[in-house]
């Protein structure tokens, strides 16, 4: 039998038009053998939470440069749990003030990968947490 891979779901919420970040994690994702929908730049709360049900994914990633992280990464989290995603790893990625840091994992947030994170970290954190 064949083991299910695992689903991760890269976003970019917000007005934030910088992705070259999202797109070098989405592909190390994939080139570690995890299955990745990238849905590009300018993403609402409500269109990532649908991407991710309709996806049925296991991870959903969210990149995040314009400081706008404290009200679209706790709106992804609630629509996730309103749609019965509440499984899903929710990451984070980008430029976050160590002083939010514990706000949003009270929020639902399971990591946040700064930048200059090493891909392995991103992809052990995720194999440590979700089996294929």
């Amino acid at each position: 039998m064949q083991e299910k891979r695992i689903r991760v779901l890269i976003a970019k919420p917000g007005l934030d038009g910088h992705d070259r970040g999202a797109k070098v994690i989405a592909r190390a994702l994939r080139d570690a053998g995890f299955e990745v929908i990238y849905t590009g730049i300018r993403q609402t709360p409500q269109m990532i939470a649908e991407a991710a049900l309709q996806e049925d994914v296991d991870v959903v990633g969210l990149s995040i440069l314009s400081g706008a992280h404290m009200t679209l990464c706790p709106k992804v989290i609630e629509l996730l749990y309103a749609q019965g995603q509440e499984d899903a790893l929710v990451l984070v990625g980008g430029i976050i003030p160590a002083e939010d840091l514990a706000q949003l994992k009270a929020a639902g947030v399971h990591a946040i990968f700064g930048p200059g994170t090493p891909s392995t970290e991103i992809i052990a954190f995720i194999r440590g947490h979700r089996s294929g």
